[in-house]
């Protein structure tokens, strides 16, 4: 599952799909490490999972849940080339953990039927934006006023 360079249009025609998988999920802090090659689920493309591919930079205070989060680094660049997550929010992409697969075999299972018959499109499920402080926040997160 590489995903594809993570620039999609907007994709008003679909509506946001709910996201009940990854706030719930339970995953510490030091499942992942510096050097750790991870990815952000965002949506599909091609009827696959897509997101965002970075790399583990090193630990960093996750402002907006309070707790232990990691700096990641975008290897593409761009406008944010640094960004700080929650771990709930990462899946391996350097080694295959059970962990992470578990995650991403659940996130295939819910999303990719939703979006079946859309095959070409990129779908942006709008579960993310990045604060201020370039601290990606899931919407579940997010809280008021910031």
């Amino acid at each position: 599952m590489l995903p594809p360079p993570w620039t999609p249009p907007s994709t008003p025609a679909f509506a946001p799909t709910p996201d009940p998988l990854t706030p719930a999920r339970d995953i510490t802090h030091g499942h992942f490490e510096a050097g750790d090659q991870v990815m952000v689920i965002k949506g599909v493309a091609g009827g696959r999972l897509c997101g965002e591919a970075m790399r583990v930079v090193a630990p960093s205070w996750h402002t907006p849940t309070d707790e232990d989060g990691w700096r990641l680094r975008d290897p593409n660049g761009g406008a944010q080339t640094f960004i700080t997550a929650h771990p709930r929010y990462l899946v391996h992409l350097s080694r295959r953990c059970p962990d992470c697969l578990i995650f991403q075999r659940a996130m295939e299972d819910h999303l990719l039927p939703k979006y079946a018959g859309h095959a070409d499109a990129i779908i942006d499920c709008g579960w993310y934006t990045t604060t201020a402080l370039g601290q990606l926040v899931h919407i579940a997160d997010a809280r008021s006023g910031r």
